[in-house]
């Protein structure tokens, strides 16, 4: 017998379903002889990589968390009193394991379905009610990517509420508090420079008749709290609207901004339970009054009913979707953060407005009781007001050793010039680490602390906030917020959403364009690991060194992937990359004086998140159509490249095409765009296609983002976290985007496009694992047994439905769209058949796009024929009863797929009274009883509730059990 002395526990063998015979009898059924085979049929020769991926050789699970554990050492955890919207929190243990750890939390789709989706529906609304209940609006949303960027998507949607009946001179003065965070600022000139908005910064505000609006900071930068209604009243005056970018803590005992006529509040809930993790994931909020409820950016949640008049959620006035207004758009936004807010709605639910009040008390008290012992050390804290960051004049102290004593002792303060300092405390801090941080000051000033002393006064620190500041109206009072404070209690309503909600720990979700593949538990451990979750993105350069090495690291590894030379980190979500790249491009044709280069072609085919980041970025969107097989009609690509020649800026493609077909001619068609001085913007939403196979640079892309929540297995959370990094050649790599507080981007980078340098750093860890424990060979196996496992089904499914869409050989990429136009005459829409699917126990496809009437469907690499094989079972067995309807067998109105989904409730009932049995609706295949998921509400209406919404806690019998 021959013993092999190296591992054989290989990440591949636990990452791709498929295996062995398996493959050999997927193979036999699609009718070639090897998967090479295949791979050549469907992916032109012609584009391929001529060399192998030179990314590091896979290492084993145990391999990895070795080595990762090493690495995360170098990452130093400082006592962090630097503040500026980043804040150490305790994160409730039963909240981290029981959703963070969880995968049947993290790794739900977005709530389109949402009749499976109302346990995450219910904890998106938690967060809505929290955030409008703190803030003291009528309407939030369910969440936003970071506190700058929502601060930016503020002031372009009020810009251009105030312009849209405009016909003279734009209204485009943007007035700025002086106290705003640095990087909330930053983002402010990012988004203003294209469209055109003077930004200006000023201590006093005094609007005029060509400002659309004025954003404040409360508490501000340095922690000063100001009675700021006279700068609301007069913008209100000259009819401006009001932007506060606020700190949901804070607001448990500082007065609402609604009370204080706020119209937008803004911020980060990062600090209700969610890790600093350098710089994110964190949910943002946006809250605002009603009159922008068709307006506000993101998803909003609110209550509806299903076909029986039941409540339930759902996610309401989905055109206001930015990306479906394409080119109307005034916001790109697609991904949200959705498992950050579920975390921090969930931190509001367990504390409940007593705990939170509690909190927020404690932590001013520290403050104060800080500030007082500074003040008798001989330093002067110039605050009158404040909640929990201190102004501190240092005077003729020597800040080089209150510096070299602090860095000594493992402490952070904010450093803001040579005489003044700022320091932020928080719910972990502790009276030690006051003692420390007080020492060295004392001895900065040639005195000395004792320490200890802290404990002993704290008690006498009362609240004296005067009534223009202090709170005294209640919030959190609906039932949600006062009924889970043992941990027996959270872990089951934690547990009672989750039941309610189909993830992968369910079933496939065949999702075409969203690819929801494994999340593996390996890459997500480090996640909370202290010595990545634990720093805060504005640490010192030489505190996370292991960081730095996986960032770096990682960038490398995707330019190899994608032939590029220079990767950004930056954006936080794939539109955000959109944005990036279409930024990096309009810098490079300023430097070249050639400012004027501003059409984008877009196929008509493209997700509608392309045209909206284009006009973003201050582009004319010109759509160039594509043939019935779903490519760019190349002649008329060239006529219009021709056409606008002289102001061609360039050209967004997706690729493999998003009707799932590999073009054979994308290089023609970026040659096409090349000649006539544009460049080649190429979306990355498909690149679980290419990865190994080809790349953007192979294809003439000069640009490209990429889905790190697609493609490199972060997880959708229930509609977000994601990453949208973006990849450059040698043209574009000097204008990557900078940032304030670190030496990231080009010589000529544009200005930063998320709140921290390397957008939400934490979850990179995954994609580096990914790419890691896989290695080059088991990437690329990855890709080929996508466009496996795509062409399986579509052979399994081909008899039964229409493919719309194959390439020149009769093969798929990745996905496929089958379509469902036909049934219409007998009145069953595409979304009728995905309803019914949820019966069978699956998520459905992609539904309408990019055709309407249509499903797309990716199966992914990781899902293994067996489960293949269930979901093509349900499929046929629906087209089984799709033709009883057509042929008569079956009632018209009242049949299996126009009732779907059936509840339990339904099944049970004593009075069923359909044309049909309770077992062909519950139970039309085998396998339904032994594994049943049941639908915890039926058909959900998607007409009711929008003139009148509810999008905080309805009313309590929603919630009797």
């Amino acid at each position: 017998m021959n013993t092999n002395l190296f591992s054989t526990d290989r990440f591949l063998n636990r990452h791709i379903g498929p295996h062995g015979t398996e493959r050999s009898a997927m193979l036999d059924t699609i009718g070639v002889e090897s998967l090479d085979e295949l791979i050549d049929q469907t992916d032109p020769p012609s584009i391929r990589n001529d060399r192998p991926l030179k990314n590091p050789e896979a290492l084993t699970e145990y391999q990895y968390t070795i080595t990762l554990r090493q690495m995360s050492q170098q990452n130093q955890i400082y006592t962090n009193f630097l503040g500026q919207g980043y804040y150490g929190t305790e994160i409730p243990p039963v909240i981290q394991r029981n959703i963070l750890e969880n995968p049947g939390w993290y790794t739900q789709y977005t709530p389109y379905q949402a009749e499976i989706a109302q346990g995450r529906l219910e904890a998106l609304l938690n967060f809505q009610t929290m955030v409008s209940d703190l803030t003291g609006m009528e309407l939030a949303n369910a969440s936003l990517l970071d506190e700058a960027t929502a601060a930016a998507e503020a002031m372009t949607m009020i810009f251009a509420d105030k312009n849209k009946r405009n016909k003279g001179e734009p209204i485009n003065k943007f007035l700025v508090s002086d106290q705003i965070f640095p990087q909330t600022l930053e983002l402010l000139y990012t988004r203003a420079q294209p469209l055109n908005i003077e930004v200006v910064v000023t201590d006093s505000m005094e609007p005029d008749e060509r400002t659309f609006g004025i954003l404040l900071q409360y508490p501000g930068q340095k922690g000063e709290i100001l009675d700021l209604s006279s700068q609301i009243a007069k913008a209100k005056k000259v009819g401006s609207y009001v932007v506060m970018a606020s700190d949901l803590l804070a607001l448990c005992i500082l007065k609402a901004p609604g009370e204080l006529g706020a119209d937008i509040v803004v911020g980060n809930t990062q600090r209700f339970g969610v890790p600093m993790g350098f710089g994110g994931p964190h949910a943002g909020f946006f809250a605002c009054v009603d009159k922008f409820k068709r307006q506000i950016p993101g998803r909003i949640i609110g209550v509806s009913r299903d076909k029986k008049g039941n409540p339930g959620l759902r996610m309401a006035l989905q055109t206001r979707e930015q990306h479906i207004k394409r080119e109307r758009a005034t916001s790109n936004i697609c991904t949200a953060q959705a498992l950050l807010a579920i975390m921090a709605g969930m931190y509001a639910v367990y504390h409940g407005p007593e705990g939170l009040k509690e909190i927020a008390l404690r932590v001013h008290a520290l403050a104060k009781s800080a500030a007082r012992e500074l003040e008798a050390l001989g330093f002067k804290q110039t605050n009158k007001y404040y909640f929990d960051t201190l102004h501190i004049e240092i005077g003729d102290s020597d800040i080089n050793m209150l510096r070299s004593n602090l860095e000594a002792k493992k402490v952070n303060i904010r450093y803001i010039s040579d005489f003044e300092v700022g320091i932020s405390v928080d719910e972990t801090t502790t009276f030690e680490e006051l003692d420390i941080l007080l020492t060295a000051f004392a001895a900065a000033n040639n005195k000395s602390y004792s320490g200890g002393s802290l404990l002993s006064k704290i008690n006498d620190l009362n609240l004296n906030y005067p009534d223009s500041i202090a709170r005294n109206t209640p919030y959190l009072q609906h039932k949600i917020f006062n009924s889970y404070r043992s941990e027996s209690e959270m872990m089951r309503y934690t547990k009672r959403l989750e039941n309610r909600d189909l993830s992968l720990t369910s079933s496939m979700i065949p999702l075409g364009s969203c690819t929801m593949k494994l999340n593996a538990a390996v890459e997500l451990m480090p996640i909370t690991w202290p010595e990545f979750a634990n720093i805060h993105p504005f640490a010192p350069i030489e505190q996370v060194k292991g960081y730095i090495e996986i960032i770096t690291s990682l960038e490398q590894y995707l330019n190899e992937i994608t032939g590029f030379t220079a990767t950004s980190l930056q954006p936080n979500s794939g539109a955000q990359g959109e944005y990036a790249g279409l930024m990096t491009i309009r810098a490079y044709h300023l430097d070249r004086n050639e400012g004027h280069r501003n059409v984008v072609l877009i196929p008509s085919s493209a997700h509608g998140t392309n045209p909206a980041s284009a006009v973003m970025a201050g582009m004319e969107v010109v759509v160039t159509p594509c043939d019935e097989l779903g490519n760019i009609e190349i002649e008329t690509l060239r006529e219009m490249a021709i056409q606008y020649k002289e102001k061609l800026a360039a050209l967004m493609v997706t690729y493999p095409s998003t009707h799932g077909v590999f073009e054979a001619a994308i290089r023609e068609i970026c040659e096409i765009i090349h000649d006539n001085g544009g460049l080649v913007y190429m979306d990355g939403a498909n690149m679980n296609a290419q990865v190994g196979l080809t790349s953007p640079a192979n294809i003439g892309a000069d640009v490209c983002h990429l889905n790190l929540h697609k493609t490199f297995a972060i997880p959708h959370g229930g509609g977000g976290p994601g990453m949208g990094p973006i990849c450059v050649n040698d043209k574009l790599a000097p204008f990557l985007p900078g940032h304030i507080y670190a030496q990231v981007g080009g010589d000529k980078a544009i200005s930063a496009v998320s709140a921290a340098p390397w957008g939400s750093a934490l979850i990179l860890l995954i994609s580096y694992g990914y790419i890691r424990l896989l290695g080059p060979n088991g990437m690329t196996d990855s890709t080929k047994v996508a466009i496996l496992n795509a062409n399986y089904l579509k052979t399994r499914l081909e008899k039964d439905y229409d493919v719309l869409y194959i390439g020149e050989k009769g093969r798929v990429a990745h996905e496929f769209i089958i379509d469902l136009r036909a049934f219409k005459k007998a009145g069953i829409e595409a979304a009728s058949i995905a309803k019914r699917l949820i019966d069978y126990g699956f998520h459905a496809p992609t539904v309408s796009f990019p055709v309407a009437g249509t499903m797309m469907i990716e199966p992914t690499e990781s899902e293994s024929k067996a489960e293949l094989d269930r979901f093509a079972d349900a499929m046929i067995s629906i087209r089984r009863e799709i033709q009883n309807v057509v042929s008569g067998l079956a009632d018209p109105h009242d049949n299996v797929i126009q009732n779907a989904p059936h509840t339990m409730a339904d099944v049970i009932n004593d009075n069923w009274d359909h044309k049909y049995s309770r077992e062909a609706a519950a139970f039309p295949l085998p396998y339904l009883r032994k594994d049943k998921f049941w639908p915890p509400v039926g058909r959900i209406d998607n007409s009711y509730g929008d003139r009148n919404l509810v999008c905080t806690c309805p009313p309590i019998e929603m919630y009797a059990d």
